[in-house]
């Protein structure tokens, strides 16, 4: 199928989750300034609608990144070692395949990008890795990662992020947090350049600077080669700060442009199960470009409920103006 089609669908789909009426062409303009984040970024719908499920004996939450897949599915990663395939158009598993490091061990996987043939490259934070998966979900390759990222990377801290730039030649994997001994508010970008054989190679390293207290939980590419950033935290008592930024690179430096703090987004009714500063926010950590829209992209967010009875697996539909 083709990718455009499979968006469309995916964006019908989540129309459809969220009952929501589709508005006529001035309804729309309407509804979207109504819906506005920022000046440049809007939410059109949000959806509980996998939140505490299970699909063959498999809990569907812990959802940590989202991809575009093939034949009419978007994948959708867990932390806990499992990779969903979801119906584009209900957006309900129908299949889920388990993943496991070289030994048959459990991975806290972060990251996802569906490659270009299909197959599956995921990150995980533990070591930190990348590693390439069948659709059935066998290993078939290990990328190349510096010594430092795992020797210096903080418990739970590496690679939390991953993206393909367009052409498919570049894959950017990003730490959550500073490497011990870095600034606390800098973060390193891990690039890989795809070889004449297709497979990947060890590729030049960026910064990134985070907002205080805040760290990376993903990173996209856009349709012109910049990268949308997902900073989070969270306070205990108060709940999660979510911002959206915009990032270009600059030498060996991403400098960055604030999109939209999602706490000033509209709640559209949303609730929430533990204090938070706007009852629509939770633990989000995916997010992928899935089309665009009047010039606008159009971006889905995912969190995890780290399957914890008091946050959400909640799915987020926003168009962001560049």
């Amino acid at each position: 199928m083709r990718l455009r089609t499979l968006l469309a669908t995916t964006a019908a789909a989540l129309a459809a989750a969220t009952c929501l009426t589709a508005a006529g062409p001035a309804g729309a303009q309407q509804n979207r300034a109504h819906h506005a984040c920022s000046t440049t970024v809007s939410i059109d719908r949000f959806s509980d609608a996998l939140d505490k499920t299970t699909y063959d004996g498999t809990y569907v939450g812990n959802l940590s990144a989202l991809a575009p897949d093939r034949h009419r599915t978007v994948a959708a990663l867990s932390d806990r070692s499992a990779l969903f395939r979801l119906d584009a158009r209900t957006l309900r598993p129908e299949d889920v395949i388990p993943l496991a490091d070289e030994n048959g061990a459990a991975l806290d996987s972060e990251g996802l990008v569906v490659d270009r043939d299909g197959t599956y490259l995921v990150s995980s934070e533990t070591e930190p890795t990348v590693r390439r998966y069948s659709r059935d979900g066998k290993i078939l390759d290990r990328l190349s990662v510096p010594e430092e990222l795992g020797t210096r990377a903080r418990t739970n801290g590496s690679f939390e992020g991953l993206t393909l730039l367009p052409g498919g030649r570049t894959l950017v994997a990003s730490m959550e947090y500073a490497l011990t001994g870095d600034p606390d508010d800098q973060v390193r970008l891990q690039t890989w350049r795809r070889t004449a054989h297709g497979d990947f190679r060890l590729g030049a390293q960026y910064t990134y600077t985070t907002d205080r207290g805040l760290g990376v939980t993903e990173v996209t590419a856009t349709p012109d080669g910049r990268l949308l950033v997902l900073e989070r935290g969270f306070t205990s008592g108060v709940g999660n700060t979510v911002r959206l930024y915009l990032a270009d690179r600059h030498g060996t430096v991403y400098d960055k442009t604030l999109l939209a703090d999602l706490a000033d987004c509209p709640s559209l009714g949303a609730t929430a199960k533990q204090p938070q500063p706007n009852p629509l926010l939770d633990n989000i950590e995916g997010m992928v470009v899935t089309g665009r829209d009047h010039g606008r992209l159009k971006v889905l967010l995912v969190s995890d409920d780290n399957q914890n009875a008091s946050q959400t697996t909640r799915l987020y539909a926003l168009r962001v103006r560049l």
